[in-house]
């Protein structure tokens, strides 16, 4: 698809947001701290959105998760995920280079090139048997580097794609184009193994999260608001690469 129809819908959605935002009023300061903290003018719609999420994913995204569980023996499932995380490491790549961390940069190339090789296409994970463990960048993240903070702006429920905000889902149509898996090959065959990646990361993703999912929708008096909480919590922890001091003191100095 092309870029500018991408971005169009998101420039849409960025509108209503600037339009639906309704900050509390300086009178009521622990509804304006509230409001800030969970950050989502767009809860009504939000929350339309997730049902409708909630609706593919009961019908849908679950049982072919469960289904892929019952019929993909483990071993099988560790080396799909394998694969499917090695074609993202050219992504991150790319994108540590746009964060300045040329470094982990390299350490990414390196790990791609030792996985495709000797792991078989990545099928097995050999760079973390030698130490190079992997990391995962995408361009909302180098967004967020660039403007020195974690806030993404609007809390955002995508059709399908689900928990997002302002930022990332305007970096989701860079991060489509930074992939060289998408502009490499032509052809129907190609353009299958595209779409056979999409749907197989996707349910992939599921299968991992089925028991994580259901324990927080059981802990929770609230699945929606939960999510949002996890999301927002995850999110900002990835921005900040906790783990590596170099980027959280460059953090905690604004």
């Amino acid at each position: 698809m092309p870029r500018s129809r991408l971005v169009a819908p998101v420039l849409g959605l960025a509108l209503v947001v600037a339009g639906c935002a309704t900050v509390p009023p300086e009178s009521d300061p622990e509804a304006r701290a509230e409001y800030f903290e969970r950050n989502d003018p767009l809860e009504p719609l939000n929350r339309a959105v997730f049902a409708v999420n909630e609706a593919f994913d009961h019908l849908l995204f679950r049982p072919a998760a469960e289904a892929y569980r019952i019929f993909v023996p483990r071993p099988v499932r560790t080396g799909i995920g394998n694969v499917l995380d090695n074609l993202l490491v050219p992504k991150t790549a790319a994108n540590q280079l746009l964060q300045g961390r040329a470094d982990e940069a390299a350490a990414s190339a390196a790990r791609f090139i030792i996985n495709s090789t000797l792991g078989v296409l990545g099928i097995f994970d050999v760079a973390s048997e030698m130490g190079i463990e992997p990391r995962f960048e995408d361009f909302g993240q180098t967004l967020a580097v660039w403007a020195g903070t974690t806030n993404g702006g609007p809390y955002l429920v995508l059709p399908i794609l689900g928990p997002s905000n302002l930022r990332d889902t305007f970096a989701l149509p860079i991060d489509v184009a930074m992939d060289p898996w998408t502009w490499i090959g032509q052809g129907d065959q190609v353009r299958a193994l595209r779409t056979g990646r999409t749907v197989t990361q996707a349910i992939d993703t599921r299968e991992q999260f089925i028991e994580a999912g259901d324990a927080l929708r059981a802990q929770s008096l609230d699945f929606y608001a939960a999510l949002r909480s996890v999301y927002q919590q995850r999110r900002e922890r990835d921005i900040r690469n906790e783990g590596r001091p170099q980027v959280r003191r460059f953090f905690d100095e604004r």
